[in-house]
């Protein structure tokens, strides 16, 4: 059984010792390796779904639930041998928007986070498509931190609020400007099908409320900025959320996007690195 939060508790099911016995030799997809950092990656090979530790060019599965109780095994695969997948299979996924000064511009900032829901169908991983649809035209990027949850927690308080993240992902809010502007709800804006790339890797043990988010298009760098600049916190966001709606292990929270964004066309390559995560690639097609 998952443990539910409503107060401070400790442990992740058996991750103390996953985490000691995991450390050395891991380096996520395009970024330097930590040596107090573990990168762990869903995957599916043969019809199966797996996670497992990423440790350089080569995978550990585990068995059991990543979120509660799970063993290291003994079995490896290369990590070209499996296609990756969005690092968890979120029952909801949540997303703050405007949270970022650099973001707002001008605007002054609101007085508690502004949050609207991306569907789960959204979620594609490292590698995949992001498809514009046939009457979409003016689609952006918004490259993100995106918190993992990795436990049950309902009305959990700023203070306690931490131990509810696992750990931290990358994540682009796909949005399509027009539909946002002109829709009554951002239903095809932010969460079409392909509209959340996430990936490709879940880190544990990086101090989310300072990260480096950089985006880049085609290799030009349109964002960056570090998580320490987010208006709210990773504490205010997760206590916040949770006062209207539990959240459960494996759920998302696209933190915000820094600076501004521009148009993309079919073709462009959108990268969004986070520090310590590594890099999230997908290429933009035009859908039909």
């Amino acid at each position: 059984m998952r443990p539910t939060l409503h107060a401070a508790r400790t442990g992740f099911g058996n991750t103390a010792l996953f985490l000691a016995l995991a450390l050395a030799s891991i380096a996520p997809l395009g970024a330097q390796s930590r040596s107090d950092v573990v990168h762990f990656v869903r995957y599916e090979r043969d019809g199966h779904t797996s996670y497992g530790v990423l440790r350089e060019e080569r995978i550990q599965e585990i068995d059991g639930d990543l979120f509660g109780d799970h063993r290291v095994t003994d079995r490896w695969v290369a990590l070209d041998a499996v296609t990756l997948l969005p690092p968890t299979d979120a029952s909801k996924v949540i997303a703050v928007g405007l949270n970022f000064q650099s973001h707002l511009g001008d605007r002054a900032a609101a007085a508690y986070p502004g949050l609207f829901a991306k569907y789960p169908t959204s979620l594609v991983a490292h590698g995949a498509d992001i498809v514009m649809p046939a009457d979409a035209g003016n689609l952006h990027y918004e490259g993100e931190m995106v918190l993992v949850i990795g436990r049950e927690c309902t009305a959990v308080s700023e203070d306690d609020a931490m131990a509810c993240v696992f750990g931290i992902t990358a994540g682009n809010d796909v949005s399509e400007r027009d539909w946002q502007a002109n829709d009554l709800q951002w239903f095809r804006a932010k969460a079409s099908d392909t509209f959340g790339p996430v990936g490709p890797t879940i880190a544990v043990g990086m101090d989310p409320d300072d990260v480096l988010v950089q985006t880049r298009v085609n290799g030009e760098t349109r964002q960056t900025e570090r998580t320490r600049d987010l208006i709210f916190d990773v504490r205010a966001i997760v206590s916040y959320v949770s006062r209207y709606v539990t959240l459960a292990p494996g759920d998302l929270i696209f933190t915000g996007t820094p600076q501004s964004t521009r148009p993309l066309s079919p073709g462009d390559v959108v990268e969004v690195e986070v520090e310590g995560v590594g890099v999230l690639r997908n290429t933009v097609v035009r859908g039909r």
